[in-house]
């Protein structure tokens, strides 16, 4: 079987035993630790598509039930399969594919206004019901700062709040721009802790409508506003700019020029924070399963790509933080939620759905914990000396018993704790 030829002697952690739609059983692996899975193909086309396009075809054939695991789970499979991650794609069938698709990147990643506005409806214009089934009750959706291991999701989200928060360097009085508002949480936050106007913009037509009400149930339409728009459309001067989990939705092209944008869109001496999903490799392309069903237009850019645009946008890099593992639990958390509510989210949509959605939150969690992508945290300034030498300010600017919360000392002369 073509599939099986692919895995053979690639998988040195666990073991594969993979029965086709032939019946013929083919074992793989076993010689290292890992988890032991059985699955079972029901289609024949998967042997040409597994072994072609395995990306691809793993993740449909399991959304469509002709890929069925028999020993193990889902999060067994995907373990196995990240574990192996490495030896796999340097089987000559899976570089070939890999290097075809990062010729095809920059065309794949061409985000124009109007197909970003798509691209978002399709992920963030789902159910606001659904959200909330997997979700912290803020709605935060993007990765939290787990400060202990004893955080729930709710208190790493908070956590993580506190720390870009910090990182902006508040003043009351001061106006923010928070580019990917998403369901309003963070321009709430900010405006309630720390007594500036939020400018909040989305694509997405349900978070927009969303925040508006939350905003509405918090008495502060005087500081918080919700538009729909794209932040190409958007003029005026901002003294802090914040945008956490959109730089993944630019694209590679659009890298340097959304910077720069950036950088129009903030005054002379303020700071901007940009909160991002990342790889540590080299430029490459989004995963297809990843690109065709959850993030169409999506990409995680590389450190070094993203640099050179804010090298070339006129700022200088005030700081940067890299997390690496804190997407990792705050997936599993997300899918530990998930699966308790499943029945809820099947009722909402569908079988094929929930089995998308749970592909989606595992595989991700495993490119965290056994692939390349990492989350990163840029602070940014137009002038040399807007941020101070030294990370002290932090301290400095967070109450007290947030430092504790947030993962940070007691005292001025303790260090940031070390991100995990």
């Amino acid at each position: 079987m073509l599939f099986a030829s692919l895995l053979k002697n690639r998988l040195r952690l666990g073991q594969l035993t993979m029965i086709d739609a032939k019946g013929q059983t083919h074992v793989l692996g076993g010689d290292g630790p890992g988890p032991r899975v059985t699955i079972r193909l029901t289609d024949p086309s998967l042997h040409r598509r597994l072994f072609l396009r395995p990306h691809l075809a793993i993740g449909e054939a399991y959304m469509e039930g002709t890929l069925i695991i028999e020993r193990g789970g889902l999060r067994d499979f995907l373990e196995l399969i990240g574990a192996n991650l490495a030896a796999i794609e340097g089987s000559p069938s899976v570089a070939l594919g890999q290097r075809l698709a990062g010729l095809m990147r920059r065309l794949q990643q061409r985000n124009p206004v109007k197909r970003s506005r798509r691209n978002v409806a399709h992920h963030y214009d789902l159910s606001g019901a659904f959200y909330d089934l997997f979700l912290d009750s803020d709605r935060q959706y993007s990765c939290a700062y787990f400060a202990r291991d004893s955080d729930s999701l709710d208190q790493a989200q908070e956590n993580k709040k506190r720390l870009i928060a910090a990182k902006l360097m508040l003043c009351p009085g001061q106006h923010v721009l928070d580019i990917g508002c998403g369901w309003g949480g963070l321009a709430l936050h900010l405006a309630r802790r720390h007594d500036v106007r939020v400018t909040g913009i989305t694509l997405s037509q349900e978070q927009a409508a969303l925040a508006r009400e939350r905003v509405r149930a918090a008495g502060l339409q005087d500081r918080v506003t919700i538009l729909l728009k794209d932040y190409r459309d958007l003029e005026g001067r901002f003294d802090r700019v914040v945008s956490v989990g959109m730089l993944e939705h630019v694209g590679a092209p659009q890298l340097a020029s959304y910077f720069r944008h950036v950088g129009g869109l903030l005054s002379q001496d303020g700071v901007a924070l940009i909160h991002s999903i990342g790889r540590m490799e080299p430029p490459g392309s989004t995963n297809v399963w990843i690109r065709k069903y959850i993030f169409p237009g999506g990409y995680s850019p590389a450190l070094s790509e993203t640099l050179a645009a804010v090298e070339g946008s006129g700022f200088y890099l005030a700081d940067a933080e890299i997390l690496r593992l804190h997407y990792a639990r705050t997936l599993a958390e997300w899918n530990r939620r998930f699966q308790a509510n499943r029945e809820a989210a099947r009722a909402l949509y569908d079988e094929r759905f929930c089995r998308m959605w749970e592909f989606y939150l595992l595989g991700c969690e495993m490119a965290f914990r056994h692939g390349n992508q990492m989350v990163f945290q840029l602070q940014l300034a137009r002038r040399q000396d807007a941020v101070p030498l030294t990370r002290d300010y932090l301290l400095e600017t967070m109450p007290r018993s947030d430092r504790r919360t947030a993962g940070y000392g007691t005292t001025a002369q303790n260090p940031p704790a070390a991100a995990e």
